[in-house]
């Protein structure tokens, strides 16, 4: 086995909750901005992709230098041990992006690598021919910061987001990745109720699901690494077969989502049984204001309407009074919402606990949490 330094990709505010995941795993790790990276082998290749909730993908580093020439570009890209993870036949397209940083030309600088990997290889393999590029897909990718070249190769393939259950969705889907980070930013645990009042094409619900049971969430889909010849096939079965042996499918647990619209209601419930928990969680359609419990020490997890739509705000900031006037009585239950709506508080009558900024694609939102009383201790 090898050793590799890895990169798991998070979005702006998500990197402590990957961090979290990948000690989870059993690997020391490092956090900067956008990015955790740690070192692992093969199977932490295989493990990572298939364990990690939050992450957005898992990349392969295969060179970190400064480059202020495409002279130097050129040089030290083809300095490094490309022959480790291309195989002759390997298909390589070069991606790249640019940020305060000399090279500033992207397409310049995929240019640059390509022609780099290809003489790199052209003089291991022994061949004065181009490369046909007919095998498996390597990805690799060229990020220029403040001059600091950092190239490597997408394990993962579609993003991590991608579970393989959505089938259907409605205009603005929440990202899966997002989804599982507000249920982990809860304190809510399998054996308590569970409650996500606009829960749309059900991704909140779905994720919880997952997590009550522990069910690796790339469990049911493929990744690009998987066809890598240099990983052996073993390493997958195995990381697969882990991923089983650790699933809690007898697992009881009580999920309710629920939606104005009857349309997301069925999108949900489809999308539920595609994931396998057609049986497990309960959709209804249902205003956030009928909403009442007859249970204690439940969660609420919700990505309500932020009102940003022109002529949606009114009916929207009515909602939010609504929903503080029904959850006033649930003293025993924790409360999560995420808006964009920088007077939720106001509008809901009463101040968060505590408040976390998270964001959901480019929108700047914060998480607002009401902590019910703790269950007595048993």
């Amino acid at each position: 086995m090898g050793k590799y330094q890895l990169i798991a990709t998070a979005a702006m505010g998500l990197e402590a909750l990957v961090a979290k995941e990948v000690r989870s795993l059993g690997y020391n790790c490092e956090v900067e901005n956008g990015r955790v990276t740690f070192i692992g082998d093969e199977a932490a290749i295989a493990r990572s992709n298939l364990w990690l909730r939050t992450a957005d993908r898992i990349k392969i580093k295969v060179g970190e230098f400064k480059a202020f020439t495409f002279d130097e570009l050129f040089e030290k890209t083809k300095a490094l041990p490309w022959e480790q993870f291309l195989p002759e036949d390997a298909e390589f397209p070069v991606i790249g992006k640019s940020v305060k940083s000399k090279l500033f030309s992207v397409s310049d600088c995929q240019a640059i690598v390509k022609k780099a990997v290809v003489e790199r290889l052209k003089k291991h393999y022994r061949r004065n021919t181009w490369f046909e590029e007919n095998g498996a897909l390597s990805r690799i990718e060229v990020a220029l910061l403040k001059d600091v070249a950092t190239i490597t190769i997408d394990a993962s393939g579609s993003g991590l987001h991608k579970r393989g259950y959505r089938i259907d969705q409605g205009e603005a889907p929440l990202k899966e990745t997002l989804a599982a980070a507000l249920v982990m930013l809860t304190n809510w645990q399998a054996d308590r109720p569970f409650i996500d009042p606009f829960c749309g094409s059900g991704t909140i619900p779905i994720e919880a699901a997952m997590m009550g049971q522990n069910i690796a969430p790339g469990f049911n889909r493929e990744f690009v690494s998987e066809a890598w010849k240099w990983i052996p096939e073993k390493v997958w079965d195995d990381a697969r077969m882990e991923a089983e042996d650790l699933a809690k499918y007898d697992q009881p647990l009580d999920i309710t989502g629920s939606d104005i619209d009857h349309r997301m209601v069925r999108i949900a419930e489809g999308n539920a049984i595609e994931a396998g928990f057609g049986e497990l969680i309960n959709f209804k359609q249902m205003q956030v204001r009928d909403i009442s419990v007859s249970k204690e020490y439940g969660v609420i997890v919700g990505n309500p309407p932020y009102g940003e739509r022109l002529g949606e705000k009114k009916a929207v900031e009515q909602m939010y009074r609504e929903m503080g006037q029904a959850f006033s009585k649930l003293d025993t239950w924790s409360i999560y919402m995420m808006t964009s709506n920088e007077e939720f508080e106001e509008f809901y009558g009463k101040p968060a606990t505590k408040k976390r900024k998270l964001f959901n694609g480019f929108i700047r939102t914060d998480l607002y949490q009401y902590w019910g009383k703790k269950p007595p201790r048993q």
